[in-house]
């Protein structure tokens, strides 16, 4: 279980059974912008802002901090393996089949149940901008999951299936599509920095933190989703051009840039609006998502920024300018389909090469004759995203998505410290800066958040845990190509032998 795929297998392997390579810088860095700005700025600011208060503009900082360390060690271990399967890959290449598989098996929850969150996400926005605009009245019981009080959440079903097909169809055309969301996208955001910022208090600022650091700690780890889906630029490397080169550029571009973004929305909300949490009767603060909120932002008739499903709607119409508040939700609604899709193309992909390693079945890994798209598990994973987003509600799915991600971060910034002492001749097209400086704080940063997280996400995560260790034992592990002592299995529809190498 601690035998290690080679790194030039791997490079054999993606050779053998490779995706089309399509994807340029410029395309990578509007996958990571389109992955990372979200339901994080759009909806959890709200849920942020409960937490810590005006404070929550240094949470973006501590989680934009970890991330950006992370993304340096990425970048280093993406350049030099650009395959397919991002954390998964790596690990296996440096710390065994058993933390490949385990790391694998978290990506489960970064990226499907991350993609469900986001179409809960998307629902409420686009139900409120309806019932907002039109006066519509549509019944929570078909747009609400049982845990919020309705029976099924339709509009999240549809918007998952809809993102399984663009990304069945071919990665290129769904690149495509992206890019025009995410242009929509940083132009409302753009839109309402514009509005909002010059017009701030800075008395609104006051108290910073009026739950204390442990507040700003309990938001950071929260509003780490908003930042999860840079990394999945890297389980695109086997799909772009000249990876050396581009993979760096649409990482760290794309987390630069989302950052600016993230800090000058939030200013732009706390400064006009406010941002203080809502405490209930005795003083106390009430948890995000909870009926005590609820009933108690009820009873102020939702005045506040905390209350509101679509904060950044809600606030321009509070500072006087209800239409483009309106043309804000409607941005939301569209451009967060984009966010859907490259969770989705990150969990397919990862799913193609952990099937493509023996350790799922070779089904997962067919590729589709006309699209060149692994049509099966891209199919299988939107269902269950589908059913993700049908029952459950966004802000326990977010935290839930937090704690795998968490777990990929770290087991990456490891790695690439283990892999300069064991292959330190290897070429790096990409050197992660102070390694052994960078590396561990990526770390420790990635351990401070996640037991920043709430109780029931962490618990969730060793269960999840717990089963991932039973199916790789019972079945993963007897399956295993590099196992068995090969590299890959041949091609599904041909019939010449497997390679053979002896594992390490």
């Amino acid at each position: 279980m601690w035998r290690v795929k080679p790194l030039d297998a791997i490079l054999a392997t993606a050779e053998k059974k490779s995706l089309h390579r399509s994807l340029g810088a410029f395309q990578l860095t509007m996958l990571g912008i389109g992955a990372v700005i979200g339901t994080g700025i759009f909806v959890l600011t709200a849920e942020a802002a409960q937490k810590a208060g005006p404070g929550m503009m240094l949470s973006f900082v501590i989680a934009g901090v970890v991330c950006a360390v992370a993304a340096l060690c990425y970048a280093e271990m993406a350049s030099m393996v650009p395959v397919s399967g991002s954390a998964y890959t790596y690990s296996y290449a440096v710390m065994g089949e058993l933390v490949a598989w385990m790391v694998g098996w978290a990506l489960i929850l970064e990226y499907a149940v991350a993609a469900g969150a986001v179409s809960v996400g998307w629902s409420g926005y686009v139900i409120g901008l309806l019932e907002h605009t039109f006066g519509m009245d549509i019944p929570d019981a078909l747009t609400l999951g049982p845990f919020d009080g309705g029976m099924i959440n339709l509009p999240a079903m549809a918007i998952a299936g809809l993102v399984t097909w663009l990304l069945v169809i071919g990665t290129k055309e769904s690149a495509s599509v992206n890019a025009v969301l995410v242009a929509i996208k940083v132009a409302a955001l753009t839109l309402f920095i514009i509005l909002a910022v010059p017009v701030m208090n800075m008395e609104q600022f006051t108290p910073f933190a009026p739950l204390g650091f442990a507040g700003i700690s309990a938001a950071a780890a929260s509003i780490f989703f908003a930042y999860v889906g840079f990394d999945a630029v890297s389980t695109a490397a086997e799909e772009t051009k000249n990876p050396q080169r581009n993979m760096p550029i649409g990482l760290i571009g794309s987390l630069g840039i989302c950052t600016i973004f993230y800090l000058l929305v939030a200013a732009g909300v706390i400064g006009t609006v406010g941002a203080q949490p809502v405490m209930g009767p005795g003083g106390e603060a009430l948890h995000p998502g909870s009926r005590e909120l609820a009933a108690q932002c009820a009873s102020m008739g939702d005045a506040a920024v905390v209350c509101s499903k679509e904060a950044l709607a809600w606030t321009l119409r509070e500072i006087g300018w209800p239409q483009v508040g309106n043309l804000i939700g409607l941005a939301a609604g569209l451009a967060l389909p984009s966010v859907i899709l490259m969770m989705m193309f990150g969990q397919t992909r990862i799913f193609f090469v952990m099937s493509r390693d023996g350790l799922l079945p070779a089904a997962f890994s067919k590729i589709h004759p006309k699209f060149n798209t692994p049509h099966v598990i891209t199919i299988i994973t939107g269902v269950a995203v589908a059913l993700f987003a049908a029952f459950f509600p966004v802000g326990q799915l977010a935290n839930i998505s937090n704690s795998g991600t968490l777990f990929a971060f770290a087991a990456v910034s490891i790695a690439v410290m283990v892999i300069r002492k064991t292959d330190p001749t290897r070429h790096r097209p990409f050197r992660t800066p102070a390694v052994y400086l960078t590396a561990p704080i990526a770390v420790a940063g990635c351990v401070y958040l996640f037991i920043s997280l709430d109780q029931k996400s962490i618990v969730l995560f060793l269960i999840w845990a717990v089963i991932g260790l039973a199916v790789y034992f019972g079945y993963s592990r007897s399956r295993s190509h590099v196992g068995r002592g090969l590299t890959e299995v041949h091609e599904l529809d041909s019939d010449a032998p497997p390679t053979s190498v002896p594992p390490v």
